[in-house]
């Protein structure tokens, strides 16, 4: 079994979510057309990293469906990375405003390697197939078609909704962060929703779980460095840079960072019990004050619990020496960590430089990193997206998770804004496509996914209407 999620045997329709109403039709339909039109569009690196056709195109559907240009914000840093901020006014806000996010940014694919043109969106077999069907147009064009239906429908809101489509997800995240520091009034909010995540889980062919993402381990990596004055190879000395740099390596990979828990991760483990009840001893330990050691010493080959209940450090590149008849004078390794929100870097820094220093190598950081504290599980916010999601999959569970990854939801939490990321997207945890080969989202998933922001959202935004 694929512990990274346990075993999925099929997929199957969710009848409990399908819905016939004219307008969900129409919604659908054009949700589907513009994720067709934005997939058509290479924001990838090969197409320059350049959104403005994706940003030009949804500024003429939203202008067609009646919003103002004072309600439409295109800008961005650099004439080519172009974000797009929607507002949807209340005419008499009794709340703050909802941010509503999703990136329009993809990342390369390559056309030799997929079955269907990578940068067409092709229908096949209850799958649309493209680059950024799953991560993320699919999250775009459902905002969009949503925002459009609301203002369709006459909807009136209670507080401001606004939506955030940003340029660089994939690589720097610079534009959110920019969106944050330099036009803080376009997109500050209470709390966020973002597509970006938080999927639903097939097993068995059934929806049993929606995740839901309210926490991201924060990235960050460092260079380790071992340097000497070098010399000719045919007279060795004992401890060269590559030597040292090495067993410091060696080191690094047995350390074991403790186990530590938050309010999502602890959530995470108590239900996640129910859907991999094989687990139950080992996520048992996890959850003790004093666990068993045998069973922790298991969790090491359980990469996605490991990575949820600790503090990782590996090393992903590695650089040495300058000749083939030369002693090296440096060695170099570049050691990626993903460290836990409740933790902070310099615990992490000093815990490196403590298990490098017997080998004289130093540690120095790449690039900053981004603190980003855990969402609150606060019921106001979880049991709106639990109930909905439990009226339309029936017995689902929706547990919260902690992202091992990360998106721009860290940057809208330093900034003090709560994030909760959930897709609704329905998928095979063992062949979830992202950034990969034939990327694809299912025709009836998606279609669902779009009804349950369609009701998702008009929750957050009225006080005292009946459902959806």
């Amino acid at each position: 079994m694929n512990k990274f999620l346990p075993a999925v045997a099929g997929i199957a329709l969710l009848a409990g979510a399908q819905t016939s109403c004219a307008a969900e039709d129409t919604s659908a339909n054009l949700a589907r057309d513009i994720m067709g039109e934005l997939v058509a569009v290479n924001t990838a690196p090969s197409g320059g990293s350049d959104t403005r056709k994706a940003v030009e195109l949804l500024v003429r559907h939203l202008k067609a469906a009646g919003f103002e240009d004072s309600q439409i914000n295109a800008l961005g840093q650099t004439e080519a990375l172009q974000n797009l901020v929607v507002r949807y006014p209340s005419a008499n806000p009794s709340r703050p405003p909802l941010l509503l996010m999703a990136h329009l940014d993809v990342v390369e694919a390559l056309p030799a390697d997929w079955n269907y043109e990578p940068f067409v969106m092709t229908e096949d077999g209850g799958w649309y197939y493209g680059r950024g069907t799953n991560d993320n147009k699919a999250g775009a064009a459902i905002l969009i078609a949503n925002l459009i239906r609301l203002h369709n429908e006459g909807f009136e809101p209670d507080r401001d909704l606004i939506v955030m489509l940003t340029a660089d997800e994939e690589t720097t995240g610079n534009a959110t962060k920019w969106l944050l520091a330099e036009h803080r009034d376009l997109v500050d909010a209470e709390f966020a929703l973002n597509t970006d995540g938080g999927p639903i889980l097939l097993i068995d062919g059934k929806p049993l779980a929606l995740m839901l993402q309210t926490s991201e381990k924060i990235y960050v990596s460092f260079t380790l460095q071992a340097t000497d004055p070098g010399g000719h190879s045919s007279r060795p000395h004992r401890d060269s840079a590559i030597s040292r740099l090495s067993r410091a390596l060696v080191d690094l990979e047995a350390y074991e960072f403790p186990i530590d828990l938050n309010e999502t991760t602890r959530t995470f483990f108590e239900r996640w019990i129910s859907i991999a009840p094989e687990d139950e001893a080992m996520i048992r330990a996890v959850l003790a004050d004093k666990p068993d050691p045998e069973a922790l010493d298991a969790l090491l080959d359980e990469h996605y619990y490991n990575a949820i209940a600790r503090t990782t450090c590996v090393a992903t590149q590695l650089d040495g020496g300058h000749a083939e008849n030369a002693l090296p004078q440096t060695a170099r390794a570049v050691v990626n960590c993903r460290y836990l929100p409740q933790s902070d870097l310099t615990t992490v820094r000093n815990t490196l430089e403590e298990i490098v220093a017997p080998y004289n190598v130093s540690v120095s950081q790449i690039d900053p990193s981004t603190p980003s504290p855990p969402s609150p599980l606060s019921p106001p916010i979880v049991d709106p997206i639990t109930e909905i999601a439990q009226s339309m999959w029936e017995g689902i569970e929706v547990i919260p998770e902690m992202s091992t990854g990360a998106t721009d939801g860290a940057y809208v939490r330093n900034a003090g804004i709560p994030v909760y990321t959930v897709s609704a997207v329905a998928d095979d945890p063992n062949d979830m496509r992202a950034h990969g080969q034939d990327e694809r989202i299912g025709v009836q998933a998606f279609k669902d996914s779009n009804y349950y922001w369609y009701r998702l959202i008009k929750s957050f935004t009225t006080s005292t209407a009946d459902a959806p």
